[in-house]
C-alpha cells in the first residue's frame, strides 16, 4: 500500500501543466485551497469538478496511477463521509433502522464534503506529480523574495520544503520494507485487537526514526562537503519564466470563484 502513495512523486511529461510556472502552480494551488470552501451547493461542485478533472486532463498523467494513489487516502474520504451521515440530522428522514438513521441534510453534507476532500487531493497531487522538487524551490523562493526584506531565511524554507516533499515517497518505500521485513518476523499488522495492532507499530517507528536521522545526516555532510552555505550570494543556472499560459490559467481560476461566488445559495 506505501508504494501506491503518489504525493511527492514526480512524472514526467511534456503537458501544458507540465510546462507552466512554477510560481503559478503554487499560487493556482494557494488559490485552489480558498476557492473551494466557496462551494456549497451541488451546482456548485459540479463546477468545481468540470474544472478539477480539466487540470487532469490536461496534466496527462495516467489515471490508473492517479486512481492507485488514491487508495491510501480513501478510508479518509469513507470516514468523512460516514461521520456526516452518523451527525448530521437534518432535513427529511431517509432511513431508519434502530438506532441507526440517515437524513437528506447528512447524506447531502457527506457527498459534498467528500467531494472537497478529493478535489484538494487531486489538486495539490498535481502540483508534485507535474512539478520537479527543484523547480518547487525556486517558484517557493521567487514567490516568499518580498520577505526577505524582514529578514527571514526565504531559501532554507524553500529548501526545507522541497527537501521534505522530495523524501515522502523514500520514507513510504522505507515503511514498506520495515513492514514486510516485520512481517517476516511474524508481526501481525492488520488483525487482533486494536491494542495489539499500536504495539506492533512500535516495531515499525523506531528503525524509520533512525533511518530518516541517519539520512538526513548523511544528506548534511553531502551538502557540506559541496560547499553549500545557504542562499546567500547564490545564482541560479534556471531562470523561471512567466507564460501566457500561466496567466491564462490563473484567470479561468479567477473566474471559477467568481461563479462559485455568483450561484452560492
Amino acid at each position: 500500500m506505501m508504494n501506491s502513495i503518489i504525493i511527492g512523486k514526480y512524472v514526467p511529461g511534456h503537458s501544458v501543466v507540465h510546462r507552466m510556472d512554477p510560481r503559478a502552480k503554487l499560487l493556482l494551488v494557494f488559490a485552489y485551497v480558498l476557492i473551494v470552501f466557496l462551494a456549497n451547493n451541488p451546482i456548485g461542485y459540479a463546477f468545481l469538478g468540470v474544472y478539477t478533472l480539466a487540470i487532469v486532463a490536461m496534466s496527462k498523467v495516467p489515471v490508473s496511477f492517479i486512481l492507485r494513489g488514491l487508495k491510501p487516502v480513501l478510508f479518509i474520504i469513507i470516514i468523512t463521509f460516514l461521520l456526516h451521515i452518523f451527525m448530521t440530522k437534518e432535513g427529511p428522514l431517509l432511513f431508519e433502522w434502530g438506532w441507526f438513521s440517515v437524513y437528506k441534510g447528512g447524506l447531502i453534507q457527506g457527498v459534498l464534503i467528500s467531494l472537497r476532500f478529493l478535489f484538494l487531493i487531486l489538486i495539490t497531487t498535481m502540483l508534485t506529480l507535474t512539478t520537479t522538487p527543484i523547480e518547487v524551490t525556486d517558484g517557493m523562493e521567487s514567490l516568499l523574495n518580498p520577505f526577505k526584506k524582514l529578514k527571514l531565511p526565504v531559501h532554507e524554507l524553500a529548501l526545507m520544503m522541497s527537501i521534505s516533499l522530495r523524501f515522502i515517497p523514500t520514507l513510504m518505500e522505507e515503511t514498506d520494507k520495515i513492514i514486510k521485513a516485520q512481517t517476516a518476523r511474524g508481526v501481525d499488522f492488520s488483525s487482533g485487537p486494536i491494542t495489539d495492532r499500536l504495539k506492533a507499530v512500535v516495531p515499525l517507528l523506531v528503525p524509520l526514526f533512525i533511518g530518516s536521522f541517519k539520512r538526513a545526516e548523511e544528506l548534511a555532510i553531502a551538502m557540506e562537503a559541496r560547499g553549500y552555505k545557504g542562499g546567500e550570494g547564490r545564482t541560479k543556472y534556471r531562470q523561471l519564466k512567466w507564460g501566457s499560459i500561466d496567466t491564462i490559467m490563473l484567470l479561468l481560476l479567477l473566474a471559477v470563484a467568481v461563479v462559485l461566488v455568483l450561484i452560492r445559495t
